[in-house]
């Protein structure tokens, strides 16, 4: 097929056309933050022949060298048959308008957090610039913390991860933004390693799959970190003891802001006192809670 393709494929508009037919024939799956093999062809194409990545229309008819068509040929192939995640192959990963390198030694980032914390978590928050201090706890790539650092101005951040590796990519992006004066990278199983540290505010997008969904997740997702996704039987292994701990590290009546996938009602179920607030987001008010210092389980 690759042989075939090289031959009789000439300009961006007939690679896009074969990607997409190649994306579907394989049956990928897209959840890593494009939605659609027409979507994802376009990005691979794109970041493949150094253009825009917004700017499809005006290289559609465009010829491409041979050299160029191989290396767009290869990146579809690999997608295809490896079925890697898009962000692996292209070694970026957006959140909104920022890009962050990623590896395979970091979860590809998709937090709801990130589009509550372009509002500065309003109105929950009402005086951002009070915030001096913040956490991103279990930070992976960086993301968040590099997210908080441009909406909290005067925070000064910790990212900490039980990953070494993890934090190795995180480094990376902290200097990419030219952060290291702002955040501190601490190797840390959840607060072990934080002891005496206070916050004015935490954020977490800790692991949170179930061991169910995890036999069921696409082969696209085992090309993450399992420890990143895998959170014991019923997906709250890392958040169970987050909870409680939290309270110690927060400064008085400041917040905690958490992401648990689709375990919103397991958790309530084991903390049916705790007066959760949930966000609401783009993909609904199930995903991310809030809690403040003085309503956290003890």
């Amino acid at each position: 097929m690759y042989n075939e393709a090289g031959n009789q494929l000439q300009t961006v508009r007939d690679l896009l056309r074969f990607a997409v037919s190649r994306f579907t024939e394989a049956r990928l799956f897209f959840g890593h933050g494009l939605a659609s093999a027409y979507d994802e062809a376009a990005y691979l194409i794109l970041h493949s022949l150094h253009l825009p990545p917004d700017q499809l229309d005006p290289f559609l008819d465009a010829r491409l060298t041979t050299t160029e068509r191989a290396q767009v040929l290869h990146v579809i192939e690999r997608r295809a048959t490896e079925k890697i995640p898009a962000a692996y192959l292209t070694n970026e990963a957006w959140l909104g308008d920022f890009c962050f390198y990623v590896d395979e030694r970091v979860i590809v980032p998709r937090s709801f957090i990130a589009e509550l914390l372009r509002e500065q978590l309003a109105p929950w928050l009402q005086e951002p610039d009070t915030v001096r201090s913040a956490l991103d706890l279990c930070t992976g790539s960086g993301c968040l913390a590099i997210l908080l650092a441009h909406a909290f101005e005067n925070a000064a951040i910790d990212a900490s991860d039980i990953s070494e590796d993890a934090l190795q990519v995180a480094a990376k992006n902290v200097a990419d933004y030219e952060l290291q004066h702002r955040i501190t990278l601490v190797q840390s199983d959840l607060f072990n390693g934080l002891a005496g540290h206070r916050y004015d505010l935490i954020v977490s997008n800790p692991p949170y799959v179930n061991a169910a969904s995890m036999a069921a997740l696409p082969e696209e997702y085992r090309h993450e970190p399992r420890s990143a996704l895998l959170s014991g039987v019923d997906g709250l292994h890392a958040i169970r003891p987050i909870l409680p701990e939290a309270a110690t590290h927060l400064t008085e009546n400041r917040i905690l802001v958490a992401e648990i996938g689709h375990n919103r009602a397991e958790l309530e179920k084991n903390f049916p006192r705790t007066p959760f607030t949930w966000l609401e987001t783009s993909g609904g008010d199930e995903f991310v809670f809030l809690l403040r210092r003085n309503e956290i389980p003890k």
